[in-house]
């Protein structure tokens, strides 16, 4: 480990104990109706893209009961940090670029997580379509006239919308994905920017 993988590990591991002195903090029973998680022997049961987390003030990990990825452990703990007193209504899907605060990684967004998932799957539109399946992925309750749309169970209360037309003779191939507009009432604009890059990344590792 070079001095700069050193000091990011330092950094993370900081972090990572401030994020379990918060949750102690809280009461992560009263929220597990809210956000729609089971809570077991202290810990929070809770699926991310399909992989299930245990979180608990001392430890986040995962299903081998290794310490979770880094990403996902701020994910989730800002997720249950941030859980509303009630559940917000607003379910119309929205743009990440709509957010309150969202506007230093729009270009992040559009580029990292829309242009990256266009751009790997053009003229893969089917492996795209099982790529997704396989995070859970379904049809919307609304229809759209895409090659192909399909809502993906974030987190629990926290779906996203994969909107895809494959390239043709005219356009290149084009994604978006949005969030339900309440999405950052569970989420800040950094951590929802932080479920596209992981969507992507699992969609790859799938295609």
């Amino acid at each position: 480990m070079n001095k700069l993988e050193a000091k990011r590990a330092e950094v993370f591991a900081k972090n990572y104990r401030q994020y379990l002195g918060r949750l102690s903090e809280i009461d992560l029973g009263a929220r597990a109706g809210v956000l729609d998680i089971v809570l077991e022997n202290g810990a929070a049961q809770i699926p991310f893209f399909g992989t299930r987390y245990w979180v608990t003030p001392e430890k986040i990990t995962d299903e081998s009961g290794a310490q979770a990825p880094y990403d996902a452990c701020v994910v989730l703990a800002r997720y249950l940090l941030m859980c509303p007193k009630r559940l917000p209504t607003d379910d119309a899907w929205t743009a990440y670029r709509d957010f309150k605060d969202s506007g230093p990684l729009t270009v992040f967004f559009a580029d990292t997580v829309e242009g990256a998932i266009a751009s790997a799957f053009t003229g893969r539109r089917a492996l795209l379509d099982g790529a997704v399946k396989a995070l859970g992925g379904r049809p919307p309750l609304i229809s759209l006239s895409y090659d192909l749309s399909l809502q993906i169970p974030a987190l629990p209360r926290v779906p996203l919308l994969l909107l895809f037309n494959d390239a043709d003779e005219d356009f290149p191939a084009q994604c978006s994905v949005l969030f339900e507009a309440r999405a950052d009432r569970y989420l800040d604009a950094e951590s929802l920017a932080v479920l596209g890059s992981h969507l992507v990344h699992r969609l790859k590792s799938h295609g």
